[in-house]
């Protein structure tokens, strides 16, 4: 498991992490992770141009999202870089001009690897919480499994458990059938 590297951390300790690490404030302590290993990269891509087709560009889709991967988003204190994030247009009508949106996304993806898992798990989901997305999901390349989760009164909701080759309809992007083996295969 990943450990916090300084507690009240700033932006200039995150700013002065190595590239190599994905750098992170959540409840103001600083933890860097290892950029991810080939295979999570892999499944994070795949997923984005799967759902970026019909939901970003309107490719066989309806469209109304702009998908980002990995991006540094500031939440309140926190500074927080989920694998992917989306956010409806309406509510995000351009790519904003600043480094790194302020605005909470509408959908979340966290792609699980045995070292950041727990915090996936709780510190960053307590803050997307807390931030009203509304929609996260988690995947586990190594099981090939994808949770759906919507925020509920004392956490978040297990909306459904989708595992190995399954074609999916999943919120919020239910609009389109997902293969999940296309994800594992990348």
């Amino acid at each position: 498991m990943t450990k916090a590297l300084k507690k009240d951390a700033t932006y200039a300790d995150l700013q002065s992490v190595p590239e190599n690490f994905v750098a992170e404030i959540l409840g103001g302590e600083l933890y860097a992770s290892p950029r991810p290993v080939f295979v999570h990269a892999a499944v994070a891509s795949a997923l984005d141009v799967l759902l970026g087709g019909p939901f970003r560009f309107g490719i066989n889709g309806p469209g109304g999202w702009l998908i980002v991967a990995e991006p540094e988003l500031h939440l309140g204190a926190d500074v927080v870089v989920p694998d992917l994030a989306g956010w409806r247009t309406e509510r995000i009508s351009s790519e904003p001009a600043e480094p790194y949106p302020t605005l909470a996304p509408d959908w979340i993806c966290e792609v699980l690897s045995p070292s950041t898992e727990q915090i996936d798990r709780t510190k960053k989901l307590k803050i997307y919480g807390r931030e009203r997305v509304g929609h996260a999901w988690l995947i586990n390349p190594l099981l090939k499994t994808l949770e759906v989760l919507r925020p509920a009164r004392d956490g978040w909701a297990l909306l459904a458990k989708h595992e190995g080759g399954e074609r999916v309809r999943a919120e919020p992007f239910q609009a389109i059938e997902l293969e999940l083996a296309r994800v594992w295969s990348a």
